[in-house]
């Protein structure tokens, strides 16, 4: 059974250092969790899934559509409204959802929701990240379901999709790598969830990783766009630019020649990782250059 996944979003706070997964815990509601939350919430692209821009919607207040091979998605009110939204929520149902994709009822999540890249976050990151949402304004509307075509919209199925694809719990550093390659791996990889859109997928809906990053051809990307191959091949992904060239169209959405950015790339970008640090677009850069090159677009 393949399951699809929402669009891709560089994502990652401001911090400059790699952090230890023994770092204390910001306390939930002090003013530090809050701006370190904030940062984090922009960079993930949090909104652009979970708004209806298209309809001018309240922020966090769900309906923002994503129409798939298997039907629409329908992203959920996670505002911090107590009934419609998450507002009820404890820390460890936070948790659990972002690193495990099961909801506080026990349900599974589709990896529409790229839980799948979020469990490799932190503690401290997550629960930043549900300190920023609990001091945005509720919302009272209610999420909408799900219209999928069978047999997808039986979420018995993703059982065993996690049992193939979904390996829980935070990564730890490469000690062979530098402090700014671990730091780049964790953005991109983590809350960031690159390959989530820059990876094809298998038969059964998980990422092909011996095509990680290598793009998708028209037709398989989120809403059947084509997505870049972003490996450094020289010719087929963008072993051309240089880290300051990648690090900048991160910024500002121009590319090397000039260009610049469209589509859902450009919501990336705008709404997300134009806030992170000099530090963190380079330590991404550092990240995407050091990955296998690989040819073509898509699965070969």
């Amino acid at each position: 059974m393949a399951f699809p996944v929402f669009r891709s979003a560089v994502a990652a706070f401001s911090a400059v250092v790699v952090l230890a997964f023994a770092e204390p815990a910001i306390a939930q509601g002090s003013s530090d969790a809050v701006a370190r939350g904030a940062v984090l919430f922009d960079a993930g692209g949090c909104a652009n899934c979970h708004t209806d821009r298209k309809a001018k919607g309240p922020l966090l207040g769900g309906g923002a559509a994503l129409k798939t091979p298997f039907g629409i998605f329908y992203g959920p009110n996670i505002s911090s409204h107590p009934e419609f939204g998450i507002g009820k929520w404890t820390d460890a149902q936070f948790l659990r959802a972002v690193r495990d994709g099961v909801a506080p009822d026990g349900s599974h999540y589709y990896p529409a929701f790229p839980y799948a890249s979020f469990t490799r976050l932190t503690d401290t990151d997550i629960k930043a990240i549900r300190a920023y949402i609990m001091s945005l304004p509720p919302v009272a509307v209610k999420s909408r379901a799900h219209d999928l075509k069978f047999p997808f919209n039986i979420r018995a199925g993703l059982i065993a999709w996690k049992w193939l694809y979904l390996d829980k719990g935070p990564r730890a550093d490469d000690p062979a790598q530098t402090a700014e390659w671990n730091r780049g791996r964790y953005l991109a990889d983590g809350l960031a969830h690159c390959g989530e859109c820059h990876t094809p997928r298998t038969m059964l809906g998980g990422l092909d990783l011996a095509r990680y990053m290598a793009g998708n051809v028209k037709g398989q990307g989120p809403e059947g766009e084509a997505v870049p191959n972003i490996t450094p091949h020289m010719q087929s992904g963008i072993g051309k630019w240089t880290v300051e060239q990648i690090a900048e169209s991160l910024k500002s959405g121009t590319l090397p020649d000039g260009d610049s950015y469209g589509s859902l790339m450009a919501d990336v970008v705008a709404n997300g990782t134009a806030s992170l640090s000099d530090a963190d677009r380079r330590a991404i850069a550092v990240y995407i250059k050091s990955l296998k090159p690989l040819a073509g677009r898509g699965r070969n």
